[in-house]
């Protein structure tokens, strides 16, 4: 499938460790969500009959919004680690 003319390439890091969920890897499925509602919203804007749907898809694009800045943030530092995690160590930061 291509990717829109309009639309950022998302990327993924290569050495991520593709079983578990990384900080990363959500980015890039909470930005595939967002580029796929943004398109959903653009199809139904302008018809009336689908006004449910158009606010059902704008509260979803909202609330991935939110995550995804949530996710970016990527708060585990050495601070709270241990907390997270459940044992000591120290948090993994860009190392490239």
């Amino acid at each position: 499938m291509s990717q829109p003319v309009n639309e950022p390439v998302i990327e993924r890091e290569e050495e991520d460790d593709h079983d578990l969920l990384t900080f990363g890897e959500a980015g890039a499925r909470l930005q595939e969500e967002m580029q796929a509602l943004r398109r959903s919203i653009a199809e139904l804007e302008g018809r009336p009959e689908e006004a449910a749907a158009l606010a059902k898809a704008q509260a979803r694009l909202e609330a991935v919004e939110t995550a995804a800045a949530r996710n970016a943030r990527q708060t585990i530092n050495d601070d709270n680690f241990e907390k997270f995690f459940g044992y000591r160590g120290t948090a993994r930061r860009n190392t490239t």
